[in-house]
């Protein structure tokens, strides 16, 4: 019999009454974790279900169209077995991520892989509303290009800067988005498309794109470190994502990494807030007369832009933009320290819009420096890699969002009612 691989250690399915959501979900799991897809001899090893319950609950997959048969394997004595894969096209996701910067969409087919794409300069002024609509257009159009069956689409997923409030899928107050304080951004989107909606944070979402569409940087135990406009930090814990209490989780903008450095708003001085954002390194970059000032431009494009000049100038080889982003990575390296010396992982990815551009030099300097500061570095490693997802993890997190609502085994299946 073939050997059996998987990325990470998949879910226990079990045998009790009244579990059969759970299972399907499970035994889904196990597939989309397996490169080469699975037989059901192999799916009753790994999930530790019977032989019956993986038959009964592959024919429903088969029916639903979310597996397939992909032709025998068998290299030893034996009948060949028949081997499950997830079928692409069995179902889809919408997704879209709302940055300060820019807007991105994606639909996703079922193994995660992006049908389509699209980008749009986010709108500027303070008007929601009116941003609501253009994304609401855009989606439609982005729907249509992908010549995808609606009827198979489970819904539309949206990243939005934190803090949210998930549990009325409402933006809270995001920085560099003037007017959008208490926004109810799902239940606006959803009217205004038909479809079910989800929304939940920019680094949430891409811990999510991580787990689904990342490969082995997804897998176990990780923190994402998300580099946009601001920085996050997404939490996967034993493959699940951890969110918190009101789903805000990873908000690391008030760990001090600088003591004697700007005061932030909290009143502390050296936050990462304060000290570590793209929009600091370029205050930066002006005070060292290398970047031309702003004056009061002040929203999202404008940082993404004059960030993008300062990158411009690092990789000509200038010493004072070299230095500004090298400092930068000292102190990201002192904030993932305290957060993976919190958590335990196995893991640091990076990513986000503005990661492209200092991964070079971050992963440089960074996991020396998380080695070194290691509590647990004599037990094991702390491996550091840029996202496994590419640039638009955010909008492809956000339909991962759909997808892992809809098909990803979660503790809540486990809960019956009375």
């Amino acid at each position: 019999m073939p050997e059996i691989r998987q990325s990470s250690p998949p879910r226990r399915g079990t045998n009790l009454p009244r579990m059969g959501d759970f299972n399907l979900t499970v035994i889904l799991d196990a597939i989309r974790r397996s490169s080469g897809g699975l037989s059901r001899v192999e799916l009753a090893q790994i999930v530790g279900l019977s032989p019956q319950t993986i038959s009964n609950i592959s024919r429903r997959l088969l029916d639903q169209h979310l597996i397939v048969e992909a032709g025998k394997e068998g290299s030893g004595p034996g009948k060949p077995r028949t081997m499950l894969r997830l079928n692409p096209a069995g179902m889809y996701a919408i997704g879209v991520h709302l940055d300060p910067a820019v807007t991105t969409f994606v639909v996703l087919d079922l193994v995660g892989a992006v049908v389509q794409h699209s980008r749009i300069k986010t709108p500027g002024g303070n008007d929601p509303a009116a941003v609501i609509a253009t994304i609401a257009t855009q989606i439609g159009q982005l729907v249509e290009d992908s010549g995808v069956d609606v009827a198979k689409i489970a819904g539309l997923g949206v990243a939005a800067p934190g803090p949210i409030d998930l549990d009325n899928g409402t933006v809270v107050d995001p920085p560099l988005l003037p007017g959008w304080d208490r926004v109810e951004l799902r239940n606006a989107l959803a009217k205004a498309t038909g479809y079910s909606v989800l929304v939940d944070k920019d680094v949430t979402s891409a811990a999510v794109a991580e787990t689904w569409a990342g490969g082995p940087s997804g897998a176990g135990s990780f923190i994402f470190m998300y580099m946009g406009t601001g920085i996050g930090c997404g939490i996967v814990l034993n493959d699940e994502v951890v969110r918190g209490t009101s789903g805000n989780a990873g908000e690391i903008g008030h760990i001090v990494v600088e003591p004697d450095g700007p005061l932030c708003d909290c009143g502390l001085h050296g936050c990462v807030k304060s000290s570590a954002i793209p929009q600091v390194l370029v205050a930066e970059a002006v005070a060292a007369g290398i970047l031309d000032d702003p004056g009061t431009r002040n929203s999202g494009a404008d940082v993404q832009q004059s960030f993008a000049k300062l990158c411009d100038l690092a990789d000509a080889g200038d010493a004072k933009a070299l230095a500004i982003i090298d400092k930068s990575a000292v102190l990201v390296a002192r904030a993932v320290s305290v957060v993976t010396n919190t958590l335990d992982v196995e893991r640091v990815v990076f990513g986000g819009p503005f990661w492209s551009r200092i991964a070079d030099r971050y992963l440089a300097t960074v996991p020396v420096l998380v080695d070194a500061n290691s509590a647990a570095r004599l037990i094991h490693t702390i491996e550091v890699v840029g996202t496994g997802v590419g640039e638009d993890v955010g909008a492809i997190g956000a339909a991962c969002l759909v997808l892992e609502h809809t098909l990803a085994p979660r503790a809540q299946r486990l809960l019956l009612e009375a």
